[in-house]
């Protein structure tokens, strides 16, 4: 019987099982249990060991820098703000996370089992869907909320959900995949979006609009193919029919309040959602006005609430929230016009990155340049009505994605495979 040498084995094993812990992450962000807490440091410490053993690994990741240090460029920003302000160190919680994803996207310098990735995040899309179905429809929960959710994290789900559900629908648009895999993510996608209807949450909902027809007009234009993507287009528009039928009008009735509640909007009437976030974006407008330079300080939005509402300068409906329901305006509130600067760095620069590579000619950039964009371009638009990066969740995804499809495509324009 032939031996084989363990060298061999764990070269031809290595990159599957990387694969397979990359993929497990996203599902991992959206769960609560300390289990993930062992993926996360394998996947790190691997990563770490990469750049320090590999030079090949270095210098790939290297091609990712502009990417990488701006968001070494984030952390900084946060601990200079953090000491500025005088304020505690758990305020870096989030963005120390940062660091974590600047070790395990180094794992992306190595040849992956791209196939396996795909189809993790789209098979995340189609469990966190199944769970709000069961949550809706046998739990009787009005807005399902996720594993790891709650009626206050709802919004930050539905774009986390929608998010995955896209990569699923740019892996059904290629035309070299089989059949039984392009079925396997059609179904994923729509179990997914599903499963994002059922959260009712409006933003999310109307930023996947634009973002999907991008999705379904980049696909048209490098393929010169109408018939999959139109197909794929009158299936979404049957799952969003659907959706609305099983659920009696409640989402249209959510956006149809839309309207009326910004008319009636006024300093004597902001119940309701829509106007609750007017008066917020309001308070924090002024907030920023007031400390235009170094803001009020990380996640302090909530207590300049608190103190205009003492003033009677703020309805006290909005006395609960921590956050003003937009990132950009969270950021100018926290740090002011450095920290609006620095957020719309973090969206512009990979968005430009991406951008330039949807058309490559290598099939494997294209699909991750898609896959960067989309992501980008959903937390660009759901910014705008909610915060995107408070909890570790969507702050996660963002991050691992965005810096993970950075390095893959340095990775396959220096190796070319």
């Amino acid at each position: 019987m032939r031996e084989v040498a363990p060298a061999t084995v764990a070269a031809r094993t290595a990159p599957l099982v990387s694969t397979l812990l990359l993929a497990l992450l996203p599902l991992s962000f959206a769960t609560p249990g300390r289990a993930k807490v062992t993926l996360v440091g394998v996947l790190f410490f691997y990563g770490l060991y990469l750049l320090i053993a590999d030079r090949t690994a270095r210098a790939i990741y290297r091609g990712a820098r502009p990417i990488t240090w701006l968001c070494w460029a984030a952390v900084l920003f946060a601990a200079a703000n953090i000491l500025g302000h005088g304020l505690h160190w758990n305020e870096f919680d989030l963005p120390s996370h940062i660091l974590l994803f600047l070790g395990i996207t180094a794992v992306f310098t190595r040849p992956l089992r791209m196939a396996w990735f795909w189809r993790g995040l789209s098979m995340t899309a189609a469990v966190l869907g199944l769970v709000c179905i069961y949550q809706h429809y046998f739990q009787g929960a009005e807005r399902a909320s996720g594993i790891d959710g709650g009626d206050w994290g709802v919004i930050e789900l539905a774009m986390f959900m929608l998010v995955l559900s896209l990569s699923s629908v740019v892996q059904l648009l290629r035309p070299q995949l089989a059949l039984t895999e392009r079925v396997f993510h059609a179904l994923c996608a729509a179990l997914g979006m599903f499963g994002a209807l059922l959260t009712q949450s409006r933003g999310p909902l109307l930023a996947c609009v634009p973002v999907f027809a991008l999705v379904i007009g980049c696909s048209i234009y490098r393929t010169r193919q109408w018939r999959a993507p139109l197909v794929v287009l009158a299936g979404a528009v049957l799952v969003a029919s659907g959706a609305v039928l099983l659920m009696r009008g409640e989402i249209v009735a959510r956006f149809d309040a839309i309207g009326h509640e910004v008319r009636t909007y006024s300093s004597n009437d902001t119940q309701g959602a829509v106007r609750e976030r007017l008066e917020m974006w309001r308070v924090a407008t002024r907030a920023f006005v007031e400390h235009p330079v170094t803001g009020v300080g990380i996640d302090q939005f909530g207590k300049y609430t608190q103190s205009q509402v003492k003033l009677g300068l703020a309805s006290d409906s909005i006395a609960k929230y921590e956050h003003p329901h937009s990132e950009y305006l969270e950021a100018a509130v926290a740090g002011g016009v450095p920290g609006l600067i620095l957020l719309l760095l973090l969206f512009g620069m990979p968005l430009v990155l991406f951008a330039r590579r949807v058309f490559d000619r290598d099939d494997a950039v294209a699909i991750s340049a898609m896959i960067g964009l989309l992501t980008v371009l959903m937390y660009v638009l759901c910014g705008l009505t909610d915060n995107v990066f408070y909890r570790s969740m969507p702050h996660s995804l963002f991050f691992f994605l965005v810096l993970g499809m950075t390095v893959q495509i340095s990775r396959l324009r220096a190796t070319g495979a």
